[in-house]
């Protein structure tokens, strides 16, 4: 029987404005970022088109190209790609996943696999009541009991990583903290104890995923980093912790919006504001401040300085009631501010935010500060100040031999490839030589 025309496939390559061939190419690019690499040409789509289907592995990538060309989600339905019963993923109980999750991530053998992950635009994201309801995927296994210790042992074991990823960078900090995970906080959440214990134990495992996935994203892993929030979601659910929701939410949106998938950092922010129905001051000055950054990512404006006034606002009064240490502060206010100028044009501004972020950040955050002054004297050449650039460089040197963090390397290796067409300033030449004796030399751009 002759195949049928996949019309769902033809209105999809409609609207992205895609060549047959340049689909093929789309799809080849989020094979190799997967580690799967594909040669696919136009006469493949055409295949495609003609009602042909791509293997199961394969329709997953075509999904993701028109969802990250278009913008928005795209289902495998939508592509017109029909999924048999025995092709459905077994969707695993929120403990078994997490320990797959883990388990992958603490095996140093399987760390190349991790880098190739893929950050999906199509994710889909359960809901606040979603991820309520999933309560029961979250049962004891009356293997064992739990009290309130163990549970402050899950949040103390969590600040100490949160303290070695801001000081240190997360590379060696997470996969311990994923080897935390599956020895010791799997077994807690499948133990039993009373219902206000394990619901704080849930709370606390939701806190450290979140924490887990954030130093996924530092790493470069997004695709892993995605698989931590969604279960840092799922957890927060069966807890009824509205506030690391919203925190894996913005998190989410966050990654998405560095990563200039701007339309999806927009959705993930407006869900973690909208999820969020008694947050106060200092909270929503953390949401606003994240929709003020991906509203300006997508050119609106209007709505970009309406939340960074609202974020201003909500900050005045957080700062009037007392300053809450680790949260979210006036310099990762400015750091906002800074984005939202950027993202409008005016880097002169972005720049000027930028440095007020960077003289009133905490000095334990080193990690923070290596890839922020980076980014800040990137900003600085850009608008021709090169020899303040290579000032803010050099400070951002001075940390960097003591952190260990994929996006202090990205900035370390973008400075060298900028420095270059500059070595005859003096300066500029000083930084370049240095930087080569202190970079390693994979990282040389």
């Amino acid at each position: 029987m002759a195949n049928e025309v996949n019309g769902h496939m033809q209105r999809l390559l409609a609207e992205s404005g895609w060549t047959l061939s340049q689909c093929a190419r789309a799809v080849n690019l989020i094979g190799a970022e997967n580690g799967t690499p594909l040669r696919y040409s136009a006469s493949a789509v055409h295949h495609w088109l003609g009602g042909t289907t791509p293997r199961v592995e394969v329709r997953r990538f075509v999904v993701e190209a028109f969802s990250r060309r278009l913008g928005r989600p795209v289902t495998h339905a939508e592509s017109g790609f029909r999924v048999l019963p025995d092709q459905m993923p077994r969707q695993p109980d929120t403990v078994e996943g997490l320990v797959d999750l883990g388990r992958d991530d603490m095996d140093p053998s399987r760390r190349s696999v991790l880098g190739a992950g893929l950050f999906s635009v199509a994710l889909t994201i359960p809901g606040w009541p979603d991820v309520v309801s999933r309560a029961e995927a979250v049962q004891t296994g009356r293997t064992a009991r739990i009290g309130m210790s163990d549970v402050d042992m899950v949040v103390a074991m969590t600040e100490r990583v949160s303290d070695l990823d801001d000081e240190f960078g997360g590379r060696y900090a997470r996969p311990m903290a994923a080897a935390f995970l599956v020895n010791t906080v799997a077994p807690a959440l499948r133990a039993d104890g009373s219902d206000a214990v394990r619901n704080a134990m849930r709370s606390a495992a939701s806190d450290l995923c979140y924490l887990t996935g954030y130093m996924a994203v530092d790493e470069g892993f997004h695709g892993l980093a995605q698989g931590y929030y969604l279960k840092a979601l799922e957890l927060a659910g069966a807890a009824n912790d509205h506030l690391t929701y919203c925190t894996t939410l913005r998190g989410m949106s966050v990654q998405a919006v560095d990563l200039g998938h701007g339309r999806t950092a927009m959705h993930l922010a407006d869900s973690a504001a909208a999820a969020s129905p008694a947050a106060g001051p200092r909270m929503r000055a953390f949401l606003a401040g994240q929709q003020a950054h991906a509203a300006a990512q997508t050119g609106d404006r209007t709505n970009a300085l309406r939340y960074i006034r609202e974020a201003e606002v909500a900050m005045d009064r957080a700062e009037s009631r007392g300053k809450a240490f680790g949260s979210y502060d006036p310099a990762s206010l400015h750091y906002h501010v800074s984005q939202v100028r950027y993202e409008l044009g005016d880097v002169s501004g972005a720049v000027e935010e930028m440095q007020r972020s960077d003289r009133t950040r905490h000095s334990v955050y080193r990690r923070s500060r290596v890839h922020r002054r980076g980014l800040l004297a990137e900003r600085q050449l850009q608008i021709g100040h090169l020899e303040a650039a290579c000032r803010t460089w050099n400070l951002a040197l001075d940390d960097y031999p003591l952190v260990q963090s994929g996006r202090a390397d990205d900035r370390m290796s973008r400075m060298i490839g900028l420095l270059r067409p500059h070595i005859k300033n003096a300066p500029a030449r000083e930084l370049f030589e240095r930087a080569r004796a202190v970079v390693p030399a994979g990282l040389h751009a």
